[in-house]
């Protein structure tokens, strides 16, 4: 090489990184035809990290400070080159800085509901969403797992892998916890602890720290929450004693007598979908008896005389007169019914 030549070749003698552009976590230094200066100073700033790569294989990692770039700041370098300790000439290595802040806010959530076993309904899909923050801390593992030799890596690059590691961790974690669903909505900050310790081990592969996890919502898909809330409701309306489900099936008969009166044929239209070989009177004597007269014990009912009989069959017949005056049971519904009532009254 000419001494022109020599000349009008590029040294850098600074290099360093001023994050000038947000959301970026991996940046290469450009380097061109330029070669850096022995004796040349790198300029690492808090929450950065430094890493010389020679030849696709990471040589050196500088922390945060100032650095003057010789054999003795360079030893892994020096040695891959095979310089001697004596060299004063310039040398190319491809330098990449990392930024080690906190990415604060950001969001996730679970596109579809996850499925998992729960020891109150079986199985249920469930919906979570959420923030979380995270940091680089080890951009060896980082270059080499996630960002590799690219000149710019960002942060919404990252998260589309996380998001990924998220959704698979937190099935696992979920199905594996064994935490009941209502639990879960009662105390999210239970969920997000049983996440957040699998997911620091899957996000450590990367090279990346997870910073915090919180759980803003826990929900069920729209039907499976408006079935959620029509047996909670059966259990405030129907008094559901030790036997559950009778108690679930009186208050769904309870729920269908307003709705029959506007079907064409009144109950007898729904009849077939109440019950088991049961005749619509049937079903609407042990639904008024069950829930809107008073509740008797075994022992009294067996010991009361005739005349309470005839009063219980009075006041239901007084009830089921009501229901006709409300419009919510048509004529015929009363007076099917009523015969029944009587029949039993008169033996």
């Amino acid at each position: 090489m000419g001494i022109g030549s020599f000349i009008k070749k590029q040294f850098i003698d600074v290099l360093q990184w001023n994050e000038d552009t947000d959301g970026v976590l991996a940046w290469r230094y450009p380097m061109a035809d330029q070669e850096i200066q022995n004796g040349g100073v790198l300029v690492v700033r808090e929450s950065q990290v430094a890493v010389f790569v020679n030849e696709g294989q990471i040589a050196d990692v500088f922390g945060p400070g100032t650095h003057k770039l010789t054999t003795q700041t360079l030893p892994l370098l020096t040695n891959l080159k095979n310089w001697d300790k004596l060299f004063d000439s310039p040398f190319k290595s491809d330098v990449y800085f990392f930024s080690t802040r906190v990415q604060t806010g950001r969001k996730w959530g679970t596109p579809q509901p996850i499925t998992i076993r729960d020891k109150d309904f079986d199985m249920v899909r469930v919906r979570a969403f959420g923030m979380y923050s995270y940091r680089v801390t080890n951009a060896r593992a980082f270059f080499t797992e996630i960002s590799g030799t690219r000149e710019v890596y960002t942060r919404d690059e990252v998260e589309e892998q996380l998001r990924g590691i998220l959704m698979a961790t937190m099935a696992s974690s979920l199905g594996a916890s064994q935490v009941p669903f209502l639990d879960m909505a009662a105390n999210q900050a239970l969920m997000a602890q049983q996440v957040k310790g699998d997911l620091t081990t899957a996000f450590a592969r990367y090279g990346i720290a997870l910073d915090e996890f919180n759980v803003a919502s826990v929900s069920l898909p729209e039907e499976l929450q408006a079935a959620l809330d029509e047996r909670i409701s059966a259990g405030m309306k129907g008094g559901m004693s030790a036997d559950k489900m009778a108690g679930f099936t009186k208050y769904q008969v309870a729920s269908a007598i307003p709705l029959a009166a506007g079907n064409e044929g009144g109950l007898a239209g729904i009849g077939a979908g109440l019950g088991a070989g049961m005749t619509v009177g049937q079903v609407i004597g042990q639904t008024l008896g069950s829930t809107l007269a008073p509740q008797a014990g075994a022992a009294t009912a067996a010991a009361a005389p005739a005349a309470a009989a005839d009063d219980s069959v009075e006041a239901r017949l007084g009830k089921l007169k009501g229901l006709l005056d409300k419009g919510l049971i048509s004529a015929a519904d009363y007076d099917s019914t009523k015969a029944e009532l009587l029949k039993k009254l008169i033996g």
